[in-house]
């Protein structure tokens, strides 16, 4: 499924939340705020126990079967949470060091104690391959004296090699839910670990670089505000989309009219979609629009309506869009 979300044969699945059921309607709600311990229990990610396994091939011939090494690559293995099993996870280099899933909500944890904030959701995507876990800072931004902006500390961490350990800072416009990741001058939104022996030490560092984490909620408040302020055109927007998605005379008709369709899309956004109702006409209600394209109207693949709007909400969940997302907010931003 589009999900992702990890399920297993007892009906269960790999996730939990707090107080909110998510649109994939799996996994546990709890009715209170969660902590490090009862998000890693009860969304299945403790005792995993990641490690490294040695690798061979098996060359078949007509003389027999002969087992190779393979020295420059490693299985990722856990313990299956359900089975107790060995489970393959992925093939790494000889540098991947493990991140283990009680190390990812150790992090979390320590900037819970700082900060006040609360454990919001925690799952396992790709069958084990890939780890999240997002707490909520206790306090709320309002843009415009209406307009409430939440912010939220997510952590994600994979166990086949395929991405770093990495945590980032995103304010969610609780209006039409869309998760909004952007880059602020003078502020630090993420920040990124990479799986070597030296990876243990560097999330200890990066406790200190999210200290930024309130810095960055003040900027954030204060870009925002101003783009409120600040009126912007249908002309100005088309300005601000044509650069994130360039045309030139040579490129081909499909490219021509995809970007005629994906700017037809965001200008209606911004003229006339409910959720533009109160910014209307503002550089934040052009950024919205943007934001709100590439999470939840870009097209999707998928078979039925249903697969394609799976689809768009893993966006949200896998940060897909944040390239596009961070761009238009320095083009936008005043």
């Amino acid at each position: 499924m589009a999900h992702e979300i990890e399920q297993f044969s007892d009906g269960t699945a790999a996730f939990v939340s707090a107080r909110e059921s998510a649109w994939h309607r799996l996994g546990t709600v709890t009715a209170d705020a969660l902590t490090a311990e009862d998000a890693m229990r009860l969304a299945a990610l403790d005792g995993w126990n990641v490690r490294l396994v040695g690798l061979h091939a098996t060359e078949l011939t007509a003389e027999g079967t002969t087992l190779l090494d393979v020295p420059n690559h490693r299985a990722s293995v856990r313990t299956h949470p359900k089975t107790g099993r060995p489970e393959t996870l992925g093939v790494v280099g000889p540098d991947y060091t493990p991140v283990q899933n009680e190390e990812h909500a150790e992090f979390l944890n320590f900037l819970a104690d700082e900060s006040g904030a609360h454990f919001e959701t925690a799952g396992s995507l790709r069958e084990g391959r890939q780890v999240f876990l997002t707490m909520k800072l206790p306090q709320t931004m309002t843009i415009g004296g209406s307009d409430d902006v939440d912010l939220y500390i997510a952590a994600f961490n994979s166990h086949d090699g395929s991405s770093a350990f990495r945590i980032v800072v995103t304010p969610v416009r609780v209006v039409c839910a869309n998760t909004l990741r952007a880059g602020l001058r003078n502020a630090k939104s993420s920040y990124t670990v990479r799986h070597t022996s030296g990876a243990r030490g560097r999330i200890a560092q990066a406790r200190q670089v999210l200290g930024l984490t309130f810095k960055y909620a003040e900027e954030f408040e204060k870009a925002a505000q101003r783009m409120l302020d600040t009126e912007m055109t249908t002309r100005a927007l088309r300005s601000v989309v044509d650069e994130l998605w360039p045309t030139a005379d040579s490129d081909s008709t499909r490219k021509k009219t995809n970007q005629a369709t994906r700017w037809n899309s965001i200008r209606s956004l911004f003229e006339q979609a409910n959720t533009q109702a109160g910014i209307r006409g503002t550089a934040w209600a052009g950024y919205n629009a943007i934001t709100e394209y590439a999470n939840h109207v870009a097209p999707a693949r998928g078979s039925s309506p249903d697969l394609k709007n799976a689809a768009r909400a893993e966006r949200v969940i896998s940060g897909t869009a944040d390239d596009v997302m961070e761009r238009a907010f320095r083009l936008v931003t005043v």
